[in-house]
């Protein structure tokens, strides 16, 4: 088997795309797919991964055995920051051949492997390297993850230039329900501009309404 692999990046930190992954690989598994995540570093936290965990919470499964070897979680740091810092901090380099390996032996054993990134496209894995330039490296196809939050249009479309630029398909734009905020009006127009503007730039893209979960 050699599966596909799917990034899942943001529009910026805290957009929702733990939520999104954890809630596609579910959809995916109940339609019987062959799913698996994994976590491309995770920062601010140590021993495992947060993410993964809260992956598996919404999947409705318990920890794979590729959670506990580390294979979906190949790269932990302790301190909140992006990778780039965290790894300087903790005088440790990020390895991202052990990161390539480790999603190797997913793409192996499963169909789908969804890969979520930390913060946003553009956060630097290393000084020299954005993880947007490391997912066009792998070839790999990016859902976008995107909300209601006021300032979104502007960054989902700066994110779409970023992706169209560097040659990097988009599999999709999930829309994150749980951030729509305060103003139904925003909400709903952010939504339909979005969506329209998807539609006509990438027309093989899908549009994904991720509804509002309960997460405790």
């Amino acid at each position: 088997m050699n599966g596909e692999v799917i990034f899942v990046g943001g529009i910026d930190t805290e957009i929702g795309k733990t939520v999104v992954t954890g809630w596609l690989a579910r959809q995916w598994l109940e339609q019987g797919g062959e799913v698996i995540t994994q976590k491309l570093v995770q920062t601010g936290c140590a021993g495992a991964s947060d993410d993964i965990l809260l992956h598996r919470r919404l999947m409705g499964c318990g920890l794979f055995e590729e959670d506990r070897d580390g294979t979906t979680m190949p790269a932990l740091y302790a301190y909140p920051a992006s990778p780039h810092l965290a790894a300087r901090l903790e005088g440790r380099a990020l390895d991202l051949d052990a990161i390539g390996a480790a999603t190797a032996r997913l793409r192996a054993r499963y169909a789908t492997v969804l890969v979520e990134g930390a913060g946003g496209l553009l956060v630097p894995l290393t000084p020299e390297l954005l993880t947007l330039d490391y997912v066009a490296r792998q070839g790999w196809p990016v859902i976008l993850v995107t909300s209601a939050r006021l300032g979104s249009i502007n960054h989902t479309l700066l994110s779409l230039e970023a992706i169209a630029a560097r040659g990097v398909a988009l599999y999709g734009i999930a829309w994150n329900s749980r951030d729509d905020g305060s103003d139904e009006v925003i909400a709903a127009e952010s939504r339909r501009y979005l969506r329209g503007w998807m539609q006509a730039r990438f027309p093989q893209a899908r549009w994904y309404d991720v509804p509002v979960l309960a997460l405790e």
